[in-house]
């Protein structure tokens, strides 16, 4: 056992429930469930099934009586469940950044603990050797990709030497090493501590090497538990139908190239970065067209999500050239960071990385009519757009929820129906399909062919290679064809 490790810890729920202030419908309602010291438990189940409320619970940061109802007992160590308790990496690693430096960050968590003083900094870039963060320790936080902060987080977790490791989608947005990088450094640090680990993820495939029991989350609490293999085997048909991803299966075919559309955004030499100065990529050459869908990937850092800004017109080109057609300016200045936001949103609707980013309403129902109200659509149509993606969506039940109390799956589906309810002439998604079971996965894709094909054109940034096979006309790989600035 590494020197310093926290004794592995038993997990134990009895007729465990959760309920958020304010919600009629239960996340979770009378769980059991029992997890030995040092087991490593994949936890599957639908979006929405109550997988990450189950991990705060472990790590009792689920709040008080003020923020929501509790049933039963859940125990960590045979104590209740209580902050401290676990060290848990959450699905919007943006919410687990703390301070300045990432040398800073990442012993956030070992001065709490009280970890003497010569062991934190040894720690540290152990930690971030660990989960490949290759920079230096004052590095800013602030200039972190979304994968970026995903290793961070993960290497403050790591740097605890915790009990009981929580991981809460902890590659969603990792590049497919990255997925690799991160997956091995968890068996490595678990194996040689003997921690307990409950991982949720949505895709089987990346954790099969690393865990030793599978549990699936359902309505009626765990509806499968056991050996990876058996569970996967004997309850194939049922987990498909649940949205579990399952290895092997394909849920859409593959997208046949369509004829070249007319161009909406042309650029020519382009250089981005979110300092005016300084631009992060350079020498690109891309046209926007009508009809086509454009998957931008790449390794975590590179640019793409700057890339995605910078084509959407929020931030202005650092060099280069990108310009709109005549038909999508429609009389409008042709550089499209100089666009009004009203002019940005019937022309070029943008979904960002992190969904809270997006949210302006406090009812999920009114966040898919914004666009669409501003863009002066009748209040019939504005419903019927409005009631038609909260069915395919499967976020009906939530119509008159909080935005910012939904499951991170959840909070992605919601970020891009808004732009889909806008239906603008270009969308640019970052990471539009993270988060999501297999079956809103393919609802989403399916609706993002389906304005494809109505001659909108579509960006997407991702790391999804199911989402290039079922959506793109063109792919541009950064690491190929950007030229670093």
């Amino acid at each position: 056992m590494v020197p310093g490790a926290a004794t592995p810890a038993a997990v134990r729920a009895v007729g465990w429930g959760w309920r958020h202030a304010g919600r009629r419908s239960w996340a979770i309602d009378g769980l059991d469930l029992a997890v030995e010291p040092g087991e490593r438990v994949l936890l599957l189940g639908a979006s929405g099934s109550g997988k990450s409320t189950l991990l705060h619970g472990l790590a009792g940061v689920l709040g008080g009586e003020e923020e929501g109802d509790a049933l039963g007992s859940l125990l960590v160590g045979g104590r209740p469940a209580s902050a401290g308790s676990a060290a848990l990496v959450l699905q919007d690693p943006d919410a687990q950044v703390v301070l300045a430096r990432v040398g800073d960050d990442v012993a956030f968590g070992c001065e709490n603990a009280g970890v003497p003083r010569e062991q934190i900094w040894p720690r540290v870039r152990e930690a971030l050797d660990a989960v490949g963060l290759d920079l230096p320790l004052d590095h800013p936080t602030s200039h972190l990709s979304g994968g970026q902060k995903q290793r961070l987080a993960l290497a403050g977790a790591l740097a605890m030497r915790p009990g009981l490791l929580l991981l809460d989608e902890p590659t969603a947005n990792l590049d497919p090493a990255g997925v690799r990088e991160v997956r091995d450094a968890v068996e490595r640090v678990t194996r040689e501590s003997g921690a307990t680990l409950v991982v949720v993820e949505h895709r089987v495939d990346a954790w099969l090497p690393v865990i030793d029991r599978v549990v699936v989350l359902g309505a009626g609490g765990v509806v499968a538990d056991g050996p990876p293999e058996a569970v996967l085997a004997e309850r194939a048909e049922e987990l498909a139908r649940d949205g579990i991803w399952l290895p092997g299966r394909r849920l859409l075919p593959d997208h046949v190239p369509s004829a070249q559309g007319p161009v909406l955004l042309d650029a020519a030499g382009l250089a981005v970065g979110r300092d005016p100065s300084a631009s992060v990529l350079g020498g690109l050459d891309l046209a926007v067209r009508s009809g086509n869908a454009t998957c931008v990937t790449g390794p975590n850092g590179i640019g793409k999500s700057t890339l995605a800004l910078t084509l959407a017109g929020l931030i202005p080109p650092v060099a280069g050239r990108l310009e709109a057609s005549a038909a999508l300016a429609r009389g409008a200045n042709p550089a499209p960071h100089r666009w009004r936001s009203k002019q940005l949103l019937s022309r070029i609707g943008t979904v960002f990385q992190d969904p809270e980013h997006q949210f302006l309403t406090g009812r999920v129902r009114d966040e898919l009519a914004v666009g669409p109200r501003g863009q002066k659509v009748p209040d019939g149509e504005i419903r019927e757009r409005v009631d038609d993606l909260l069915v395919r969506l499967r976020l009906d039940r939530l119509a008159e929820a909080n935005p910012y109390t939904l499951s991170g799956g959840q909070k992605r589906r919601l970020s891009v129906a808004t732009v889909l309810a806008s239906r603008p002439d270009v969308l640019v998604l970052d990471e539009p399909t993270f988060g999501q079971d297999a079956t809103t996965w393919a609802e989403l894709v399916a609706l993002l062919g389906v304005l494809r094909d109505e001659g909108h054109a579509i960006v997407a940034v991702t790391h999804d290679e199911h989402v290039v096979d079922a959506l793109a006309d063109l792919r541009l790989d950064l690491a190929h064809e950007g030229v670093p600035a």
